[in-house]
């Protein structure tokens, strides 16, 4: 999700309401010479700016369409699933700027949120909250425990097509963060955090150490199997539920207050890539 369609849709429609404007208080051709008559701009002012200025107060304040492009979310969803995003539940913004004018509400810990990627805010990431801010981040005998408190997990089935794809075994639990408890998927005998890592080091690239590896002794000791982290306040911590295949903030750190956009509430249509239908047989609220 790389490209905000109100920088087009802004644009477009304050200049047909200026030109509107422009028409019905100082040129008044439509009035003089009757609909249909006047200069093509005009006209298209008059069709388009009204219907142009209700999709964007609703995408800017209430809703907005996303494509999900990756599988960082898998199984909660899958590349190719088309989602609405509640954009009032984080507070009222001015489009563009994503500027917070009118306060609503805070993510909730275990929510799938849409942010501007703090590393190139042009993009739009999704992920689940995992830290809110404040909260003391520790994982250990992989384990993820938040506060002290450890978080409850169930190994599960779950049969999933797609994965006889992968060269990785991958295993299924039912995790359960706050108030919601969703599928996260691993893989056997991977661990890309220390892959990285390994990397890193070999090219002598330092910019590529993952986040968690950062100035963490624990971490190179216990070979990427142990990490914790403070999120600071005004920040979030945001992790995939398709854990072992997700660039999050283990990799390239929190996620600024400012950089929110809005929660993941629904999936309304599910499109393979290439030549395929639509499919509806997604459909439903994202837990």
């Amino acid at each position: 999700m790389d490209f905000d369609f109100n920088l087009i849709l802004v644009p477009v429609t304050l200049i047909l309401f200026i030109v509107w404007l422009l028409d019905k208080f100082v040129f008044k051709q439509r009035e003089a010479r009757g609909r249909g008559n006047e200069n093509f701009i005009i006209t298209w002012a008059y069709d388009f700016w009204p219907v142009l200025a209700v999709v964007l107060v609703l995408r800017s304040f209430f809703f907005e369409p996303f494509n999900i492009p990756s599988d960082s979310m898998v199984p909660t969803l899958e590349t190719g699933d088309y989602i609405l995003v509640n954009k009032f539940d984080y507070g009222v913004r001015l489009p563009i700027a994503n500027t917070k004018v009118i306060q609503v509400g805070e993510p909730e810990r275990g929510q799938v949120f849409v942010f501007r990627y703090p590393l190139k805010p042009s993009i739009s990431y999704i992920k689940r909250v995992v830290g809110l801010p404040g909260d003391h981040i520790k994982y250990t005998n992989n384990t993820l425990y938040i506060n002290g408190q450890q978080i409850a997990t169930t190994t599960a089935s779950l049969n999933r097509e797609k994965d006889s794809l992968s060269s990785f075994k991958a295993n299924y639990t039912l995790e359960t963060l706050g108030t919601h408890q969703h599928w996260v998927r691993h893989l056997s005998d991977r661990n890309p955090l220390i892959e990285q890592f390994n990397y890193a080091m070999s090219t002598g690239n330092q910019s590529l150490i993952p986040f968690v590896a950062k100035d963490n002794q624990t971490f190179v000791k216990s070979d990427g199997n142990d990490w914790e982290v403070t999120v600071p306040q005004g920040h979030y911590f945001a992790m995939g539920d398709n854990r072992d295949e997700s660039s999050d903030s283990r990799f390239w750190g929190f996620v600024p207050e400012e950089n929110l956009i809005g929660r993941a509430v629904y999936i309304w249509m599910h499109k393979e890539p290439g030549l395929h239908l639509p499919s509806f047989s997604r459909n439903g609220t994202i837990k």
